[in-house]
């Protein structure tokens, strides 16, 4: 039996595509009620204008929350997150927030997640909340902080949500031009070599690097 008023959080930026419903559908499986969070948070961005041109649609957003079976949006604004003063930021150490992504983004990306992440956290005192498998490392540095903090929430990850092609299900694809479309297909081709390394035995980082960038290179795609 599920507890009393057993919630199951959905965050998000906006933009909802069948991505964000996969969350919702499992959020929906195993809790009383859904609770939906639409907010681009402009903390988590190191560019300007990748903010401004971040993609919205908010009667779209709410259309789909309700065919999904959201029970509850959450469309906080800056001001009511962030409120005049604001002096308080999450921070997680650089071996966790300065590779991978964090690398390029920076680790003020980390933080600025970690912060609005924490703070829905306690605005809706979720039972559980779903992320995307798709933010491995985003899922890992929320993971770290709710423990770090005593948080009381079950994080759910759940698998990453492909188009039939293989391409990660993304907000940001509808920036995407056709030749840049086209291109981007081609981006989840190394996960096969690296997938059958893997099976094989190998455990050189190294080695399934490569196996992967020969694949995208061949498409003439370069590695950030």
């Amino acid at each position: 039996m599920l507890p009393a008023a057993s919630v199951g959080f959905v965050p998000t930026m906006g933009a909802l595509h069948d991505g964000h419903m996969s969350l919702v559908r499992a959020a929906r499986e195993q809790h009383d009620t859904v609770v939906l969070s639409i907010f681009v948070n402009p903390k988590q961005f190191n560019d300007g204008q990748d903010f401004s041109s971040y993609p919205r649609d908010e009667a779209q957003d709410l259309a789909l929350a309700r065919e999904s079976g959201v029970d509850v949006v959450f469309m906080p604004d800056s001001d009511e997150m962030y409120p005049a003063g604001f002096a308080t930021s999450v921070s997680i150490d650089a071996h966790l927030t300065n590779v991978l992504e964090g690398a390029v983004r920076g680790q003020s990306h980390f933080s600025g997640m970690a912060t609005v992440v924490t703070k829905l956290l306690v605005t809706v005192q979720p039972e559980a909340a779903y992320f995307g498998a798709k933010d491995f490392q985003q899922v890992v540095v929320v993971r770290r902080f709710v423990t770090d903090l005593g948080l009381p929430v079950r994080i759910v990850s759940c698998p990453t949500a492909r188009e039939p092609d293989g391409l990660v299900i993304s907000s940001r694809k509808v920036r995407f031009s056709a030749e840049q479309r086209r291109q981007a297909a081609a981006i989840p081709a190394p996960l096969t070599p690296i997938v059958t390394a893997v099976e094989a035995g190998e455990t050189d980082t190294s080695v399934l690097f490569e196996a992967g960038a020969a694949v995208l290179h061949q498409q003439g795609l370069d590695i950030e």
